[in-house]
């Protein structure tokens, strides 16, 4: 039986040899390329954002606040892609046989409720339970609901317009045999403004971040569970009661009062 004082001039080396192997598991190669991707796309997400509300603030002067505001849907479903493969190749994340299970679903939409649910399961080590109040509690379960919730909702929606914005059906999205205009996808094309999709953006960012903490961090997720579940709630809240009118009067008295200090 090895003494004490051995016990502990082992320990440095049994650690080393812990965290090679924590670092060992789950390695992924194109790690890095999704994280540079997504840096990009944040980058054009941020300089649209900025000239869609100069155009809001000029009026739509010159006519470019439609085309800006299409092409901020059309970066945000990028984002949502890019996104999830940076959460599949966390190297302390999801397993490799997680991963394969979450891109097994047959669109980005499935793969988003997938990981959710395994994200869920793997933090709480439930692996064939419900995913309910009795399983998780109700504060949790009541969590997961929401984000289910907003991926059905506010993150489907979003997929749905990028996949016909990235065909060039910027007006017109059309049904997948191009035969006909599809009426619900024209109306929810219409009625995208840039107010509610900064709002959805930040949900989805949400989302993205409590699966993190689910499972690169724990105890983050734990930690912060009350503050990430109020924010996704008032998100969510500020989606359906905050007025576009308001934010564009807002964008305009700002211009103006900046064009009158400039003349002061």
């Amino acid at each position: 039986m090895r003494s004490l004082e051995e016990v502990r001039f082992l320990l440095p080396e049994f650690e080393q040899h812990q965290h090679l192997n924590r670092s060992a598991r789950n390695p992924s190669k194109i790690y890095k390329y999704h994280v540079s991707n997504l840096r990009e796309i944040e980058k054009a997400l941020d300089s649209i954002g900025r000239f869609a509300k100069q155009e809001i603030a000029q009026n739509d002067s010159h006519g470019a606040l439609n085309s800006l505001v299409m092409l901020y849907t059309l970066m945000i479903g990028a984002w949502a892609e890019c996104r999830l493969k940076k959460l599949l190749h966390e190297q302390f994340g999801f397993s490799e046989s997680e991963r394969l299970q979450i891109e097994a679903k047959d669109s980005q939409h499935n793969q988003w409720i997938k990981a959710v649910e395994t994200a869920f399961r793997k933090h709480y080590n439930l692996k064939r339970a419900r995913l309910d109040q009795k399983s998780l509690g109700v504060s949790k379960a009541a969590y997961y609901t929401a984000l289910k919730d907003v991926l059905d909702d506010e993150l489907k929606s979003i997929i749905e317009i990028r996949n016909k914005l990235a065909h060039g059906q910027w007006v017109y999205p059309l049904n997948n045999a191009g035969t006909r205009v599809e009426p619900e996808k024209y109306r929810l094309l219409k009625s995208e403004n840039l107010l509610i999709l900064q709002l959805k953006f930040s949900l989805v960012r949400k989302v993205a971040d409590t699966i993190h903490d689910l499972i690169v961090s724990p105890p983050t997720f734990e930690r912060d569970f009350d503050v990430h579940f109020k924010r996704l709630d008032q998100a969510r809240i500020d989606i359906k009661r905050r007025k576009y009118s308001s934010f564009r009067d807002k964008l305009i008295q700002a211009r103006l009062r900046d064009r009158r200090n400039r003349v002061i």
